[in-house]
């Protein structure tokens, strides 16, 4: 979990997520853009994309969430936390956040519970999948260090 990040890192760190967010966003306007583009500032444009507006939006957001994974999920500030509640506290600043960017933004109307109930849904499952990703690749990695010291052990 502790790692040396460079500037690099991190730049490279954002523009991941930014790609996945523009993914998961695009994917959304081609299927909902045109009924949506009446109440949605994210989907002003219909079903013909993103406008810059909403890109430059969702990249700050991106670089929020890259912040917030930096400060909770490393061991650089935060050194004597249990790992599921710095889960919590990373996805709940970034829940915090995206309602912010809702009401400031205008992203979707406050009070159109089909909005917010899209919103959860798909927040729960981007959340779920992040978490199993996470947790696959540290399975992972946990496995060859392991395999590696077992080697180490064996040579001498």
């Amino acid at each position: 979990m502790d790692e040396k990040k460079n500037i690099f890192d991190i730049i490279s760190q954002i523009f991941a997520t930014f790609g996945l967010i523009v993914l998961i966003f695009v994917l959304f306007s081609v299927f909902i853009g045109k009924e949506a583009s009446e109440v949605s500032a994210l989907f002003e444009l219909g079903s013909a994309g993103l406008s810059c507006k909403v890109l430059a939006e969702v990249l700050i957001l991106s670089a929020l969430i890259t912040l917030f994974e930096n400060l909770f999920l490393t061991d650089r500030i935060i050194k004597e936390m249990a790992l599921p509640l710095r889960y919590v506290l990373f996805f709940l600043a970034v829940m915090i956040v995206i309602v912010a960017y809702v009401v400031c933004f205008g992203w979707f109307p406050i009070t159109y519970a089909p909005a917010w109930a899209g919103f959860i849904i798909s927040f729960v499952i981007c959340t779920a999948g992040s978490v199993f990703i996470t947790n696959a690749a540290t399975k992972a990695e946990n496995r060859k260090m392991e395999d590696a010291l077992e080697r180490y052990k064996k040579s001498k």
